[in-house]
């Protein structure tokens, strides 16, 4: 049931060294192929990356935050063309999501890696930088990297009392009660 798929999911901060079975690898795709997409527009294109060495480099692709991927089994670049619709980064968004549940579903561990707005170095942008090492044609812009693996630490689900319920309003800002 995907209401306890939820409860459990939880973004992996170690990978194991086993590699990731391709039939696996080919259902996470599946899933993201098959996520919801304003005006059935499907401006993604993904790029997965198992070579070890290109996944080092993609680590790499903004100053913190992606380390993680040189460790990840696979890594699963997901780009989007914004000619294509103008809701393309919340499409990619929402396909990225939908590989990390698959990806948890199948016993395997996942995080995501946020590329979109972020420089490689003063002069170059993460973009610019994972589209020279992976051959993106000019058209593509880069949402994120979602590293996919074996989990290499178990991540305790957040409580219930933990998500912050105080967040959520009813028919008006401010009201707290259904």
């Amino acid at each position: 049931m995907f209401t306890e798929l939820a409860r459990k999911r939880r973004s992996v901060k170690k990978f194991t060294s086993q590699q990731v079975e391709q039939e696996k690898v080919d259902a996470i795709i599946e899933a993201a192929l098959r996520s919801p997409s304003g005006r059935a527009a499907r401006p993604w294109e993904f790029v997965v990356v198992k070579d070890k060495a290109l996944l080092e480099k993609l680590s790499v692709a903004k100053p913190s935050g992606a380390e993680f991927v040189q460790d990840a089994a696979a890594g699963i670049v997901v780009c989007g063309d914004p000619s294509k619709s103008h809701l393309w980064i919340e499409d990619c968004s929402i396909a990225a999501v939908s590989m990390q549940y698959a990806a948890h579903s199948m016993g395997l561990g996942s995080r995501w890696s946020q590329m979109r707005g972020n420089n490689y170095n003063d002069s170059k942008s993460s973009r610019d930088y994972i589209a020279e090492l992976l051959d993106l044609p000019d058209n593509l812009d880069v949402e994120c990297i979602v590293a996919i693996g074996y989990a290499g630490e178990e991540m305790v689900p957040y409580s219930k009392e933990d998500l912050g319920f105080d967040k959520v309003s009813y028919e008006r800002y401010g009201l707290k009660t259904a």
